[in-house]
């Protein structure tokens, strides 16, 4: 029986496009399509679309709406885009109700439409190996490193996930 993998997608800077108009960075659709199809991905994948939300405007009810997809899916395995200023605390969150199911957090610090110099596909590559060979638990891949939700930090000087003692 083939491993099932839901996604959810509730934005962050890893599915923001640059607007050419007004300079800004914004939402227009989600890029993991074609990010599984340029990583060529054989994992069985599907794709829920949450939010699409910065991550500094989410806020408790849309954490709240987050678990309740993860609850209610009958994946065990599930990855969350997110953005990275506060991934730390959605998995915090998510911890406090969600038990048996293995849960990734990933984003990036660059967007995926910015195809030179972008973490995003490096991250989601990770994150998607990791859902399937970590424990049950909530955890955050950045990096190229898996850390607990509760033993990371966002090292906003150097542009990097951390553990806690090395912040």
């Amino acid at each position: 029986m083939e491993t099932k993998i839901k996604l959810f997608i509730t934005g962050g800077t890893i599915d923001k496009k640059y607007n050419e108009l007004d300079g800004s960075l914004g939402f227009h659709q989600t890029h993991f399509p074609a990010m599984l199809s340029q990583a060529r991905n054989a994992a069985s994948v599907t794709l829920d679309i949450i939010l699409m939300k910065d991550s500094l405007e989410m806020n408790d009810t849309d954490r709240a709406l987050i678990c309740q997809k993860c609850l209610e899916c009958e994946e065990t395995l599930i990855l969350i885009s997110h953005g990275t200023d506060t991934m730390v605390e959605t998995g915090k969150f998510l911890s406090q109700s969600l038990k048996g199911k293995t849960v990734v957090l990933f984003g990036a610090m660059i967007p995926y439409s910015f195809s030179t110099n972008t973490d995003a596909l490096f991250n989601f590559g990770f994150a998607l190996a990791a859902v399937q060979l970590a424990p049950s638990g909530v955890f955050i891949a950045m990096n190229g490193k898996l850390f607990n939700w509760d033993t990371v930090t966002k090292n906003k000087q150097k542009g990097v996930f951390q553990t806690v003692e090395n912040a």
